[in-house]
């Protein structure tokens, strides 16, 4: 009997397993869409348009927030490959729905995120869809972070990543093609370049002293003088600088064990040099858990050829990876 139960154990262990290890497919920041025909009306179809065709802020070019793809609703339901999306949305309309929103992750595969909208009404789904846009988005978002971190992980710079973790006592996910760049007192530049692109991450840890260093204007004041002190430009005079012609996107966010943190999208370019360069960061602000030191984590992009979208997300992943040194 003894036996029976270990072997069993160890049948459910390797099939628990096998669940996790399920990935999820589907590009960067694509969604999948299952409704039925007679649903994906004129009135539908524009207000999914509305919400994730809509063009991500603080992009120096206009990009549609997601890529959206289109399902019926039978066909998500019996097809393995649908199932295995990683974002998946499903708008069911009909009399009698209970006019509710269910987010679920990992249903199917992981990381995944699905968003079940049970409406009575076109009208009914509508608002639904408005009521719990910022919490859709969220969960997709976190969603793409975490398989950013994954894909990373798999091809892991261990070196790299020991030296950031005992340089400021916490950890950042870095891919094998990333490479320390500069580093000075509480601070480090690492990067990713190619001949076509070029993906930087700045980490900056500087003494806490009161929560005025935490008010938005402080926060942009900070990073342009990390940016000018640590990043040249290929001209003798010029430096890196944020783009205050073009309004920054703050926000509160959850983060890593730490009771606030501010994430800043917004531009970057060279100032003071003929050099025309320039692209989006986004940047997380926040008080280490011990209250001592204030952590800025700044990620930024040049891919002046290409669109820059996924690569943001790929820097907005690292910066999510952050796991205190217990």
């Amino acid at each position: 009997m003894l036996s029976a139960v270990a072997l069993l154990a160890a049948c459910n262990s390797r099939q628990n397993e096998a669940i996790v290890q399920k990935s999820s497919s589907g590009k960067t920041l694509e969604v999948l869409v299952a409704a039925d025909k007679g649903q994906m009306l004129k009135m539908t179809r524009e207000l999914i348009d509305s919400v994730f065709l809509q063009p991500q802020g603080c992009l120096p070019q206009p990009e549609p927030r997601f890529d959206v793809v289109n399902v019926p609703v039978s066909s998500l339901r019996n097809t393995h490959m649908f199932q295995m999306h990683r974002n998946i949305i499903i708008l069911e309309v009909k009399n009698g729905n209970p006019d509710k929103v269910y987010i679920s992750r990992d249903k199917w595969a992981a990381p995944q995120v699905v968003v079940d909208i049970a409406a009575s009404s076109e009208a009914s789904l509508r608002d639904l869809l408005r009521k719990y846009e910022p919490n859709i988005i969220n969960a997709i978002y976190e969603a793409e972070h975490k398989r950013m971190v994954k894909a990373f992980h798999n091809v892991r710079n261990v070196e790299l990543m020991n030296r950031v973790e005992e340089k400021f006592g916490f950890s950042l996910v870095f891919s094998e093609d990333f490479m320390w760049a500069s580093e000075d007192d509480g601070f480090a530049w690492i990067r990713k370049e190619t001949k076509d692109i070029s993906l930087g991450v700045l980490i900056n840890v500087t003494p806490y002293r009161n929560q005025d260093m935490m008010t938005p204007e402080k926060i942009y004041n900070r990073l342009d003088t990390i940016m000018r002190r640590h990043v040249p430009s290929p001209s003798e005079d010029g430096y890196m600088g944020t783009e205050r012609r073009v309004p920054f996107e703050t926000r509160n966010v959850d983060y890593e064990n730490v009771d606030y943190c501010i994430e800043t999208h917004g531009l970057w370019r060279l100032v003071a040099t003929e050099d025309r360069m320039g692209g989006p960061f986004v940047s997380y602000s926040m008080i280490s858990p011990d209250g001592k030191d204030v952590i800025d984590l700044i990620g930024f992009v040049y891919a002046p050829r290409f669109n820059k979208r996924d690569y943001l997300m790929q820097v907005e992943g690292i910066c999510n990876s952050l796991r205190w040194n217990k």
